[in-house]
């Protein structure tokens, strides 16, 4: 703790056990905090966070000026300038992918809103300032094109796919390859094929996150993906009634059994309230997934109810306006929050070691 005098060195001190949210190591480390400046009681420092942690900038900003607070409370004033740390994406193994988390977003059955929540959690995160790819493996019923208004052929360039843009975000899907009123009918050989090329040969640029929208049910392209890359974890997405939950729950069966770690639980369908009375009617009960969640020991990320402008905005190729929303907005930014929150929670909890450099 800083011993009440205020300087670069004792601010340091105090911001020293502040853990950046990405890797879970110092921000002082990690050389975060800096441009410190004292003048006339007035404390200045810039504070630089990766895009990965953007939704939670606010947060980790008001904790430093909290914790400098408590630490100099003769400060007249504190102002903390926030900038962006670049840490680079890791490259995947071999298929030359480069990203920083990889989450697939999946369901036990069909029909539960599953692809319009992983576009949305595209969408907010990429909203919220991280550089963010949405890949759509749900290759027998590829819908994400049409939920963004995405169409066109992706072109080759250097033996390399170039993905659709979506304002800056790369979007990859069977959808931009199949014509719309074609049945994609393959085998598992095939389908390991095609998720290959989507992460291999595909230029996605370093990412902060990639989403993928998996098939439902549990097939064996959740198993492709667990071969090919190590997966941060899976988004489970159901409804609230029994019948839906018990398919949620052989999904997190599945893919722990393939290693790959559950990262929440997302109720859809929660609940509708009436635009013309404003009574909530559970039509397909209320709180099931997040009893569910609690029983099983899995984060319940938030629940979205059912509202008329979320299928429209998804039918009209707009997705993105659920976001201007007052009534949906909150709920999709808090699933995003909560999700980033939580695996910045993990890193704190087992921060990885520092990379030692390379002797010559």
């Amino acid at each position: 703790m800083a011993d009440g005098s205020l300087n670069p060195a004792t601010v340091k001190t105090a911001l020293s056990q502040l853990k950046d949210p990405e890797t879970g190591r110092s921000l002082v480390a990690l050389d975060q905090v800096k441009e410190i400046q004292v003048d006339d009681g007035r404390l200045t420092l810039d504070l630089a966070l990766t895009t990965w942690s953007a939704p939670l900038w606010s947060e980790v900003r008001e904790r430093v000026e909290e914790t400098l607070r408590g630490a100099f409370p003769q400060l007249a004033g504190i102002t903390v300038r926030p900038s962006v740390h670049v840490r680079p994406a890791a490259k995947l193994g071999e298929i030359g992918l480069t990203a920083k988390s990889v989450i697939a977003v999946g369901s036990g059955k069909g029909g539960v809103g599953k692809s319009t929540v992983a576009a949305s959690l595209a969408l907010g995160l990429k909203r919220a300032g991280c550089k963010v790819g949405l890949m759509d493996a749900d290759v027998y019923g590829p819908s994400v094109p049409h939920l963004l208004g995405l169409d066109g052929r992706p072109t080759i360039e250097d033996n390399q796919i170039r993905p659709i843009d979506k304002e800056g975000m790369p979007v990859m899907s069977m959808g931009f390859l199949v014509p719309k009123d074609e049945a994609v009918i393959w085998r598992g050989p095939m389908l390991h094929g095609a998720v290959t090329q989507f992460l291999r040969d595909t230029r996605w640029g370093d990412l902060d996150y990639l989403i993928i929208d998996m098939p439902p049910g549990t097939g064996d392209i959740a198993l492709t993906l667990s071969q090919l890359l190590p997966l941060t974890g899976a988004v489970i997405v159901c409804t609230p009634q029994d019948v839906a939950l018990l398919d949620a729950v052989k999904a997190i069966a599945m893919f722990r059994k393939v290693n790959i770690p559950v990262l929440g639980l997302v109720e859809n369908m929660s609940g509708f309230v009436c635009p013309g009375c404003g009574q909530r009617h559970d039509i397909f009960g209320s709180g099931g997934a997040r009893r569910r969640a609690e029983e099983l020991s899995v984060p319940f990320l938030g629940e979205l109810p059912i509202q008329l402008q979320i299928r429209e905005y998804g039918d009209a190729g707009r997705s993105e306006a659920a976001f201007d929303d007052p009534t949906i907005a909150a709920r999709l930014d808090g699933i995003c929050y909560r999700l980033v929150k939580n695996l910045a929670d993990a890193a704190a909890a087992t921060p990885p070691k520092p990379q030692l450099p390379v002797l010559g």
